[in-house]
């Protein structure tokens, strides 16, 4: 394990602490290590998401109803 340094005691559904337990053993890594690895994965999938949320803040908004007007217009519905 890396420097790991804080530690938190989390519950889990027994069904998903037997999956956790399973992967840690067939990666020959510890429970932690998996758990680490699946929030800083987590936390990323969130920064990405939130860059792209702040490069599309700008675009311009279309209502649903206008949406389905230009589909129509278009011959796509």
């Amino acid at each position: 394990m890396s420097e790991l340094s804080k530690r938190s005691t989390v519950y889990f559904d027994p069904s998903i602490h037997q999956a956790l337990r399973i992967k840690a053993a067939s990666t020959h890594t510890s429970l932690s290590e998996v758990i680490d690895e699946a929030v800083r994965l987590l936390m990323s999938e969130d920064q990405q998401d939130l860059q792209a949320f702040n490069q599309r803040a700008k675009e311009t908004e279309i209502s649903y109803e206008a949406l389905l007007n230009d589909l129509k217009k278009h011959g796509k519905i």
